[in-house]
């Protein structure tokens, strides 16, 4: 495979505007919230629940998401902070580990529910994975501009030709043919965000959690195998664990939900 047929690449930390630069990697992440918060608090909506404590909701997820993220990031990356310790707040920077901030983010959906139970949980959870599939597909732009993620040296048809750039990973030889599981994480995310849409009006609440635990939970574990620079225990990454368990629940979440139908239907 020559270069010309791999993808130029080339990190975009960041974007000057005259006075104003933009880190790249906050600006995706930043619009994959908003725009992942707005699809959470409408389909809620959609199901009559009160769209002021969906918007409340969500803040506390977001939050939740970015902290236990960064903290997952910092504790698994230590030495990223030994000569700059106020580094650990700088989120713009890149450097958020989806395990943590997921686990995290959904402790608070939990603890939220049984405060509020009125609020049809399934209903809730479909929400929430239709926000974040869309919001992940978003940010992983940001993931690849500041070069996060990478593999090694491949000749996949989809693998990058690097140009140069700052990266968050290294050192990358000038030249390099390699994987960038950004780019494959945002292309599979586009037909699981596709299926949630068309599953939104066609199957009982649940069912788009599942789908989405079923599907982002091998994807990641898949993908996961092609990256060069995250720590591993045992053979795996934390968020390979993180996606053994997410498998397991969309099994369990299955079975549950087809039981279910199966009482209702001979009721």
């Amino acid at each position: 495979m020559t270069a010309a047929r791999m993808i130029p690449y080339r990190t975009f930390p960041s974007i000057d505007l005259g006075p104003f630069t933009l880190r790249t990697f906050g600006l995706f992440v930043g619009v994959g919230v908003l725009v992942g918060s707005w699809l959470f608090v409408r389909h809620g909506r959609r199901h009559g629940i009160d769209a002021e404590r969906l918007t409340a909701l969500s803040s506390w997820i977001v939050v939740a998401g970015f902290v236990g993220a960064r903290l997952l990031f910092v504790v698994s990356h230590p030495s990223d902070f030994v000569d700059r310790p106020w580094a650990i707040v700088a989120v713009w920077e890149g450097g958020l580990e989806f395990s943590g901030g997921f686990l995290l983010a959904a402790l608070v959906v939990l603890v939220w529910l049984r405060r509020n139970l009125d609020v049809p949980g399934l209903v809730l959870a479909d929400g929430v994975v239709l926000g974040l599939a869309v919001g992940l597909a978003i940010g992983r732009i940001g993931c690849y501009s500041v070069g996060e993620h990478l593999g090694g040296t491949t000749s996949f048809p989809l693998a990058v030709h690097y140009l140069g750039g700052p990266t968050r990973e290294g050192p990358i030889p000038l030249g390099a043919h390699i994987h960038n599981t950004a780019v494959y994480e945002a292309l599979l995310l586009v037909p699981l965000i596709v299926l949630l849409l068309r599953l939104r009006d066609r199957v009982p609440p649940g069912w788009m959690t599942v789908a989405f635990l079923a599907w982002y939970g091998v994807q990641r574990f898949s993908t996961d195998f092609l990256r060069a620079y995250d720590r591993e225990v045992l053979g795996l990454t934390g968020a390979q664990f993180v996606c053994i368990g997410l498998v397991v629940a969309s099994i369990a979440m299955g079975s549950l939900l087809s039981a279910r139908w199966a009482t209702t239907s001979t009721a």
